[in-house]
């Protein structure tokens, strides 16, 4: 890029070496007001129609939204329209406070009220620019004239409140914003947020919402935290003002951003679902908000459900939520690499097995299934994935819970397959695999015809009592061998069978049992280890509605895949 980096001048740093806010933690869920409608709305390539509009704000009251800017209703009929709407068809609840944007200049403010007129709860949410390079440019003025502009619609704002409460006694709030905040002289601020607060009346028991937006995103996260802490120290009348917040993203630090401006004392913020905005958009409420959640904190919103606000979002804006989005995005709880889902699935089976009360999960900083996405696959298989991750499919999806000794081998089987697919595997495909590779295995042994019974006919005799026997037809070189035996046990007896046709260089090592489903169908699935003469390991899977038999079935499968390893070296 050569030296044209030259041409940029670094942000001013506050002077503020007694700072308070990196000793700060937040504790609390901040008012939220959602502008998905107005600055959500005017960033989209086609904006919003007015069902569109209707869906989404009714979408945003779900959610558990308190303030919603609805729009801008001197700006344009439209805009104007969804405001007479909500109004006159009653759809705003008593607990819901919309809020309406203006210019400070007079003929917008009076349509403005006229597009309020009615309503039970407003927030009148008036702006003028104050930064410097504004001044200097754009209004050719100094500050005292920025200052003039502000005080000048505050008086108006107040006589059309009087009159308006005499008339309707409706309930009027008041946010100012000195628009370009973040590209203005904190002293100037501070300044500009006094005269107005002292025009407006503000009072500790009426106070007024003092917006103090990152308009546009000028610096590091802890600068703004400066900014933010500085005009709270410095305002004569912060008793009498709710400090809120309008971050965006143009440094892609819109989050941490705003998470510091809390820190800082912030009480309010303004943003957007998923961050939609002008260029790259706002601070993402829904990140903000699930951030708090992880640290144990109520965000006192809703997005249990987050896939119905993600589709109301893409349906209504036409934007689609990226696959990395936090949170919400396709691939966020999706584990490809093998360490990670080695680790998903000890945690995920360390919580099962100790009952734990908190949500302990590596890689997870939160549980999926609180914001309903409990049946995504959280761990998705292709060639970076290592032994836990099939495993992990097996699992979730259908029920298997393969013995820590048998994951290396079918995880090495799952990674072949994907090599030569060159994509990612399915569950489906990872199950077809495990069935090819164990349940499907019915050569060279194939039992056919088979049976247990207890020999507990004469239950003085100690010696017989538990004793079990087998009989099978064992099919082997195209011919049929009828075995049978007795042993202490299924499987004890099994192996006798097997030794009358020869089947002895085999020694068991362990095997491990479950139920795969439940009621009076429910199956069993046995897995077997067992070790051949020269100390190979051999595993096997057997399934059957009788457990021993599930055991028998797993220990021939073993064999059999023992064998035709042998016979493929």
């Amino acid at each position: 890029m050569n030296n044209a980096y030259k041409k940029y001048i670094p942000f001013r740093q506050i002077p503020l070496p007694d700072r308070k806010w990196p000793q700060n933690t937040i504790t609390k869920a901040p008012v939220w007001c959602s502008v998905d409608l107005r600055d959500g709305n005017q960033a989209l390539v086609d904006p919003m129609n007015l069902e569109e509009k209707l869906n989404f704000f009714q979408m945003l009251v779900d959610v558990g939204f308190k303030e919603i800017e609805i729009g801008f209703p001197s700006a344009s009929e439209t805009e104007y329209e969804i405001c007479r709407t909500l109004i006159e068809r009653d759809l705003i609840p008593d607990d819901v406070t919309i809020q309406v944007l203006v210019q400070a200049r007079e003929h917008l403010i009076r349509k403005t009220f006229d597009a309020i007129h009615g309503a039970k709860n407003v927030i009148v949410h008036f702006y003028n620019s104050t930064s410097t390079l504004q001044r200097k440019i754009v209004f050719r003025t100094d500050m005292d004239g920025v200052i003039d502009i502000a005080v000048d619609a505050a008086k108006l704002i107040r006589k059309l409140t009087e009159k308006e409460v005499s008339e309707t006694n409706m309930n009027i709030r008041y946010e100012y914003s000195p628009e370009s905040f973040s590209g203005t002289e904190v002293e100037n601020s501070v300044r500009i947020c006094d005269e107005v607060l002292e025009t407006l009346g503000a009072a500790p028991e009426k106070k007024v919402i003092i917006n103090l937006p990152d308009t546009v995103e000028m610096c590091t996260p802890n600068t703004y935290a400066d900014q933010i802490e500085y005009c709270i120290r410095n305002m004569k009348h912060r008793d009498s003002a709710i400090i809120s917040l309008h971050p965006h993203n143009d440094r892609g630090t819109g989050v941490a951003a705003t998470e510091l401006a809390l820190l800082a004392g912030a009480e309010r913020v303004e943003g957007t679902l998923f961050g939609n905005g002008e260029r790259t958009g706002n601070v993402d409420i829904v990140t903000l908000a699930l951030n708090m959640y992880s640290q144990g904190v109520d965000p006192q919103l809703d997005f249990s459900d987050i896939r119905h606000v993600r589709e109301v979002y893409e349906h209504c804006t036409s934007m689609k939520v990226p696959p990395r989005q936090p949170y919400a995005g396709d691939l966020v709880f999706t584990a490809f690499s093998g360490s990670h889902q080695d680790a998903i699935k000890k945690g995920v089976d360390a919580m099962k097995a100790h009952d734990k009360p908190y949500w302990e999960v590596p890689y997870l900083p939160i549980d999926p299934a609180d914001i309903g996405r409990a049946y995504e696959p959280v761990i998705r298989i292709n060639s970076q994935s290592g032994k836990g991750g099939a495993a992990f499919v097996m699992q979730q999806s259908f029920g298997f819970q393969l013995p820590k000794a048998m994951q290396a081998e079918f995880g090495a089987v799952v990674k072949q397959a994907c090599d030569e697919a060159g994509r990612e595997l399915l569950p489906e495909e990872v199950y077809g695999l495990f069935s090819k590779e164990y349940l499907e295995v019915k050569s060279p042994y194939n039992l056919k015809a088979y049976k247990l019974a207890e020999e507990n006919e004469d239950e003085e005799n100690a010696e017989g009592s538990g004793a079990v026997s087998f009989s099978g037809n064992l099919r082997f070189h195209h011919t049929d061998h009828p075995v049978s035996a007795v042993g202490n046990g299924p499987v004890d007896a099994f192996f006798r069978a097997l030794a009358q046709v020869s089947i002895r260089d085999y020694s068991f090592v362990t095997y491990q049992e479950h139920a795969i489903s439940r009621g009076s169908d429910s199956k069993a699935v046995s897995y077997i280890h067992l070790k051949d003469a020269q100390g190979k390991d051999a595993f096997g899977v057997g399934i059957d509605s009788n457990i021993s038999l599930a055991s028998i079935k797993g220990i021939i499968c073993a064999i059999n895949r023992s064998r035709r390893a042998k016979a493929n070296q």
